[in-house]
C-alpha cells in the first residue's frame, strides 16, 4: 500500500450497493459500530491490538478521486445521484479505539466507529483487512518472544508473506510485538525497526570452498560477520569457523556469529556451542532459524538449546498455524435505537460500549469488563480511547517504540498460564449487569417487530 494512495476503492462491492440503498432511502441517520473477534484461534488465550492509525489515517483521508468515480461510472450499476454523492464524501465521524500494543481478549470492541451509517458502512472492509492481519500478527510475534524466554527474535519473513503490504506490516507489527528487528529493508527505512540479515547458502556454493566464502564475507564485514555454517555439514563448518576467528584475532577483528539453519537443530547447536567454547570463543553468538514458529521456540527453550538469537519467517509471517481471526464489524447502535445480530453463535452485544480492566495489588492483570459506553468503576482502568472526532485524528500519536514498550508492561503482567503456548487458559471477562439488561431488552424488542 503505497502512501498516499487513493484507498476508497479498497472495498467490497456491497459496500458500495448498501450505501446507494441508503442514500436513496434518505437514511443518514448516525450509527455505531463494533469491531471485536468472536472466538480464539488454537492455542491463543490472548490478542495484541494492531493497525489502529493505519485504519486512522485512511478514515482522515477518505474520499473518491476522479478515477474513482469514472470507474464506477463505467460498470453501469450506480445511479448518477449517488456518484455525485460519492465525490463529496468524507469521514466526519468519530472513534473509539483500543491504543496499539493493549492486550485484548474475545468479545471485547477493538474499536467503535460512530458516523452517518453511509460513512461507517463503507469503510468496514479497509478496517476489518487492517486490524485482522496487523493484530493477526502481532498476537503471532509476542508469542514467538514469550516462547524465546528473552532470546532475541528478529523477522526474516518478507519473501514468503503475501504481498507487499502484508510484508511491510508483518516487520511493524512484530516489532511492536517485541522481535528486534527485521531482514526488510524498506520497512527498517520507513517504520525505524532496526536491520538484521546474514547470508545465503548461495553465497556459500559460489565459492568452491566453504571457507573462502567465510573469509570473503568476514573481509567484506569484519565488524558484523554472522556465517551460516549448514550447507554442507555443520560441525565441520564450525570448525572453519574457529580456524577463521583465529585469523581475524590476529588482525584484531573477531567473528560475530554463526547461523544453522536446518537438521537438528537443538543437538546441533549444542555440539557447536560446545566447539566454540573449547576453543575459548565463548563470545560467538549462535542463531537459529528455518521454518520456525512459537512452538519451536518453546521446545528449544525446554531442551536448553545454546541460541542466542533467533531468525522466524514465513510460519509468523502468515501466522501458519491460525491465519485468520473470526473477526467483525457489527451495528450495535442506529439512530438511537440498539441493534443486534441474532444468527445461531453470532450473537452481537448492542449498544456503545467500553472495556475496563482490573488489576490486583502487584499491578496484575486480573479480569475485564465489558460495559457500556457511560460506565464508571473506580479502581478500574477503561481502555477504549476517543482517537478520532470530526473525522480528525486526535492528539497524541503515540510512536512504535512508546507502543512496543506499552505492550512489553502489559505482557508482563498477564498469568503465565494465558500465556501458555499450547493450552492456554482463558483469561476471565465478564460482562456489567447493564449490558445484559441492555441484551435482553434489545432482543425482545427485535423479536417483536420482526
Amino acid at each position: 500500500m503505497s502512501t498516499g494512495e487513493n484507498l476508497a476503492l479498497l472495498t467490497d462491492l456491497y459496500q458500495l450497493t448498501m450505501a446507494q440503498t441508503y442514500l436513496q432511502n434518505r437514511k443518514t441517520e448516525r450509527a455505531t459500530f463494533s469491531l471485536f473477534i468472536r472466538a480464539y484461534p488454537r492455542h491463543r488465550g490472548y490478542f495484541v491490538s494492531a493497525g489502529l492509525y493505519d485504519v486512522l489515517d485512511f478514515l482522515e483521508n477518505f474520499s473518491f478521486d476522479t478515477g474513482a468515480i469514472d470507474y464506477l461510472r463505467s460498470k453501469r450499476l450506480f445511479s448518477d445521484e449517488f456518484l455525485d454523492f460519492l465525490k463529496g464524501l468524507r469521514f466526519t465521524g468519530e472513534v473509539w479505539a483500543m491504543p496499539e500494543g493493549r492486550l485484548f481478549f474475545k468479545d471485547e470492541p477493538i474499536l467503535e466507529v460512530t458516523a452517518p451509517i453511509i460513512e461507517a458502512q463503507i469503510v468496514e472492509t479497509f478496517i476489518i483487512n487492517q486490524i485482522n492481519l496487523q493484530s493477526l500478527i502481532a498476537t503471532k510475534a509476542a508469542r514467538c518472544v514469550y516462547a524465546a524466554r528473552g532470546r532475541m527474535v528478529v523477522d526474516f519473513s518478507l519473501r514468503r508473506t503475501q504481498g507487499i503490504d502484508a510484508g511491510m506490516k508483518v516487520a511493524r507489527a512484530s516489532y511492536l510485538a517485541g522481535f528486534s528487528g527485521t531482514s526488510n529493508v524498506r520497512a527498517g527505512q520507513r517504520y525505524g525497526i532496526p536491520i538484521v540479515g546474514t547470508m545465503a547458502h548461495s553465497f556459500i556454493s559460489s565459492f568452491a570452498r566453504e571457507i573462502d566464502a567465510f573469509r570473503a564475507f568476514a573481509t567484506s564485514f569484519p565488524d558484523n560477520s554472522v556465517l551460516l555454517i549448514d550447507t554442507y555439514d555443520t560441525i565441520t563448518a564450525a570448525q572453519k569457523v574457529v580456524s577463521l576467528a583465529r585469523e581475524m584475532a590476529a588482525r584484531g577483528q573477531r567473528i560475530q556469529g554463526i547461523r544453522i539453519d536446518s537438521g537438528d537443530l537443538v543437538k546441533l547447536a549444542k555440539e557447536v556451542r560446545n566447539i566454540f567454547d573449547a576453543a575459548g570463543m565463548k563470545d560467538i553468538k549462535i542463531v537459529g532459524s528455518g521454518g520456525l514458529d512459537e512452538y519451536d521456540l518453546a521446545d528449544f527453550s525446554d531442551a536448553g538449546a545454546p541460541y542466542d538469537s533467533y531468525g522466524v519467517g514465513t510460519k509468523m509471517g502468515v501466522s501458519g498455524d491460525a491465519p485468520w481471526f473470526d473477526i467483525a464489524y457489527k451495528l450495535v447502535e442506529h439512530a438511537g435505537r440498539s441493534v443486534l445480530k441474532l444468527s445461531p453463535g453470532k450473537i452481537s452485544w448492542p449498544g456503545e460500549k467500553q472495556v475496563f480492566r482490573q488489576r490486583d495489588n502487584q499491578g496484575q492483570l486480573r479480569c475485564d469488563v465489558i460495559g457500556l459506553r457511560e460506565d464508571h468503576f473506580p479502581g478500574m482502568e477503561p481502555l477504549l480511547k476517543k482517537v478520532m472526532e470530526h473525522g480528525k485524528v486526535l492528539p497524541p500519536r503515540p510512536t512504535l517504540d512508546d507502543s512496543r514498550t506499552t505492550l512489553m508492561q502489559e505482557i508482563a503482567c498477564l498469568p503465565d498460564s494465558v500465556k501458555a503456548i499450547r493450552n492456554p487458559s482463558s483469561y476471565p471477562v465478564e460482562f456489567t449487569p447493564g449490558l445484559r439488561a441492555l441484551l435482553e431488552r434489545t432482543e425482545q424488542e427485535v423479536n417483536q417487530a420482526r
